[in-house]
């Protein structure tokens, strides 16, 4: 399966169809980063011997950090460069393993839906399921990511 990929209009979107990103290794700079954006200096996140006493034993990512790696993979595989008008949501998100610093982490992405909106002749509305794992094949995200995405005749 290819990893870079056209951009797609609606009308180029199946139920069925697969997309997958490539792999990137997380690292500590991900790690600040995403502290400094967010203001999150929560210390599981961000102290090493505070997180190697709780739960983990080690620092982890940020739930929402987690989630944002998952988004940028999907903008990343370029099908929906310059065709993507919104992010409407998600039905779900699962996060049930954490994401450590050294984690080499990819994005799966399957459509399960694709539907009309009587309220836009410009667009319609994309569901894909995403999968993310690690370099173990352990799951670290799960979710539907809904899109509004323009019409080829737009």
């Amino acid at each position: 399966m290819p990893y870079s990929y056209e951009p797609h209009h609606f009308e180029d979107f199946e139920e069925g169809q697969e997309f997958e990103s490539v792999g990137r290794t997380v690292t500590e700079a991900d790690f600040v980063f995403h502290s400094m954006f967010a203001g999150d200096w929560t210390e599981l996140h961000t102290n090493r011997h505070y997180a190697e006493e709780e739960y983990f034993g080690e620092r982890v990512a940020h739930g929402p950090m987690t989630f944002v790696l998952a988004t940028g993979f999907v903008y990343r595989c370029g099908f929906l460069e310059r065709t993507v008008l919104a992010f409407l949501g998600m039905n779900y998100m699962d996060i049930p393993a954490p994401v450590r610093t050294g984690d080499t982490i990819s994005l799966e992405m399957v459509v399960t839906g694709t539907k009309d909106l009587s309220s836009r002749d410009d667009a319609g509305l994309v569901t894909i399921d995403t999968t993310m794992t690690n370099q173990d094949g352990e799951v670290v995200f799960e979710g539907d990511m809904k899109f509004l995405i323009k019409r080829r005749s737009a």
